[in-house]
């Protein structure tokens, strides 16, 4: 094996780890903070890592005076889609669904590779293949059959369904254009600064958020439960995940690293089945296949 088959091979399994960790995550660490605003979820999502980071990673402040516009500029970018509006969308998504077919939401969210792709080819200049828009056309497709099945969708008693799914798409689009974003990061810094700004910037946006919101009085409710699962989440599916997926993407091309990830919706439907008793209905798994197949043929 060459050495760059090997670093393909170890950012891929890197990728997968992180991807299975997020899985996990959707469906039996996040949905149990549904008692909290879901802005001030993700801010200590990100604030309670960053603070940890800060103990071991301070002297990473120093490439401050080393970066030039473009370094905020795509570190902004990666906090603004990534760390803030995909994650309070995703979030959002879980929420209202009510432990009810997590692994739906979670599916749909990764319909993300056609947005990622569409934009490497756009920023990181990554050729898309010929028949992108037939197998992307299908994900869509079966991504509708998977969320509704046969039914046509109405605001008549399943206004949470549509307004979940809705989230996930919104949750795709930022979380492939983050994968983007991060791939350009990563061209000139390694995965520990990738990730310690993508926290240290989301943070400070979502401050800005809680503030204005008022939701930063969310922290008289928050029981001891739900700071269990802030640390828990934090320093391992949030910032331990992150870590494992930049050091994978460093590696990897962004179209890699998007079929790698394809393990997060796999992985999601084998833990709501094992924790909630959740299985996708004969509709659904074939809908779900035919998604999964349709975005791994994208790249080929």
């Amino acid at each position: 094996m060459t050495k760059q088959n090997s670093q393909v091979v170890k950012g891929t399994i890197a990728i997968s780890i992180s991807a299975i960790m997020w899985g996990f995550d959707g469906v039996v660490l996040t949905p149990r903070l549904f008692n909290l605003e879901v802005g001030y979820v993700v801010f200590m999502l990100h604030f309670i890592p960053f603070l940890l980071m800060n103990v071991f990673l301070f002297r990473q402040y120093k490439h401050l005076k080393t970066f030039v516009r473009q370094d905020y500029i795509g570190f902004s970018l990666v906090a603004l889609f990534g760390g803030a509006l995909g994650t309070m969308a995703i979030v959002k998504a879980l929420f209202l669904i009510d432990f009810q077919q997590l692994s739906v939401v979670v599916l749909l969210q990764k319909l993300q590779p056609i947005f990622a792709i569409i934009l490497a080819a756009i920023l990181l200049k990554e050729r898309i293949k010929k028949n992108f828009i037939i197998w992307a056309s299908l994900a869509i497709v079966a991504s509708y059959f998977l969320t509704f099945g046969f039914s046509l969708p109405k605001f008549d008693g399943n206004e949470q369904t549509i307004y979940a799914a809705l989230f996930a798409l919104l949750a795709a689009f930022s979380f492939g254009s983050s994968t983007v974003f991060s791939k350009k990061v990563l061209i000139n810094h390694n995965f520990i600064t990738a990730t310690f700004f993508r926290y240290g910037f989301t943070s400070l946006f979502m401050l800005i958020y809680v503030v204005i919101f008022g939701q930063y009085l969310e922290v008289m409710e928050t029981t001891p439960t739900n700071w269990l699962y802030f640390i828990i989440i934090g320093v391992t599916t949030g910032s331990g995940a992150i870590f494992i997926y930049y050091y994978g993407l460093r590696r990897v091309k962004a179209i890699v690293a998007t079929i790698s990830e394809l393990l997060f919706p796999i992985s999601a439907i084998f833990f709501d089945y094992l924790v909630n008793d959740s299985i996708l209905s004969p509709v659904q798994m074939v809908s779900a296949a035919i998604m999964v197949f349709a975005i791994i043929k994208m790249k080929d």
